[in-house]
């Protein structure tokens, strides 16, 4: 099979390498120093006992010159989905799967849904419908990634925890191809368990990402400060309970409960979510994919969610001050 990870960032770049440590045929699309450093020295994997590996899978910063492709993970950020997608087209053959890794309400949650939101499209996530026109339906197998990497420098990438990704087809079947995806990764020292149930499993990362990533950028604690602060920890419990209600008015009954997810964070320990980590790294945040996409689902069922917007708008304003700061910086 031949695999493109369409963004080759901490997360894409390690499943791209643990891929290509396995034989398959392995090109990762990136930008930048760490595209240099990936194409002259391949990729370093680096575990959190100091074990390394090193992988040369192929390196590209060009799509246009890769040709079509039998699987695209979708290793960017959800935000930047919208610039990619349509330069998707060209690699995408007739049985092309393109399997989304990204965090919030995916742009194909709706789609052959069935009742009353089939089709539903959400603004935050996929403005002007950009994405849905770019990437048919039918090619997408979703995925919920349960494990930690960074960049440590260009070409480096360490391995902090987990080893678990999840895969599940929209429709709940377990396809072929999902089974041959899940097959693949498990050969590439991955856990890939396959779901029939992905839109409930999408909701119950969705519980701790929704509040506990925002929180995190405003305040700079870990998961396990977050939990156990008198004050923080009541508002990120209250912006899960937000957020369930939004799940129940959609028929997703949750598998685990307030406090076993509170509980769940905490015991991860000294851990920096993904939006902290994009603050200290100077990009911009997941915010509407993440925290506008369930606040807008809300809105259109009818739940009130006054502590979830309290904190997405006062991210949100810190998201467009560091742009400006970072546009005058470039000035």
């Amino acid at each position: 099979m031949r695999i493109l990870v369409a963004g080759a960032g901490a997360i894409g770049a390690y499943v791209g390498a643990r891929l290509a440590l396995t034989g398959q045929d392995v090109t990762l699309f990136a930008r930048g120093a760490h595209l240099d450093a990936m194409r002259d020295r391949g990729v370093r994997i680096v575990s959190a006992i100091g074990d390394e590996q090193e992988a040369h899978p192929k390196v590209s910063g060009d799509l246009a010159s890769i040709g079509a492709v039998d699987v695209i993970f979708l290793g960017v950020k959800a935000h930047q989905l919208t610039d990619l997608a349509p330069r998707l087209r060209p690699l995408l053959g007739s049985g092309t799967i393109v399997v989304s890794t990204q965090n919030g309400i995916p742009w194909w949650y709706f789609q052959r849904l069935g009742g009353e939101l089939d089709g539903l499209r959400l603004e935050t996530v996929d403005p002007g419908g950009v994405i849905a026109g770019a990437i048919e339906s039918e090619r997408v197998v979703g995925s919920i990634v349960y494990f930690s990497t960074e960049i440590v420098c260009p070409g480096v990438i360490r391995h902090i925890e987990g080893n678990r990704i999840s895969l599940g087809e929209p429709d709940g079947s377990r396809s072929d191809r999902v089974r041959q995806l899940a097959e693949m990764l498990v050969a590439a020292g991955l856990r890939a368990p396959i779901t029939t149930r992905i839109r409930h499993e999408i909701w119950v990362k969705l519980l701790g990402n929704v509040s506990l990533n925002p929180v995190s950028a405003l305040t700079g604690a870990t998961l396990v400060e977050l939990v156990r602060d008198p004050d923080a920890g009541p508002l990120v419990r209250q912006m899960m309970i937000e957020a369930d209600r939004v799940a129940a008015r959609l028929g997703i009954e949750l598998p685990v409960s307030i406090d076993q997810r509170m509980a769940g964070a905490e015991k991860v320990g000294e851990h920096k979510t993904s939006m902290l980590q994009d603050i200290e790294a100077g990009r911009p945040m997941e915010l509407d994919a993440v925290v506008g996409g369930v606040l807008e689902l809300g809105e259109r069922v009818g739940v009130p969610m006054p502590s979830t917007r309290a904190v997405y708008a006062c991210a949100k304003l810190l998201d467009r001050h560091r742009a400006r700061v970072r546009e005058k910086e470039r000035s």
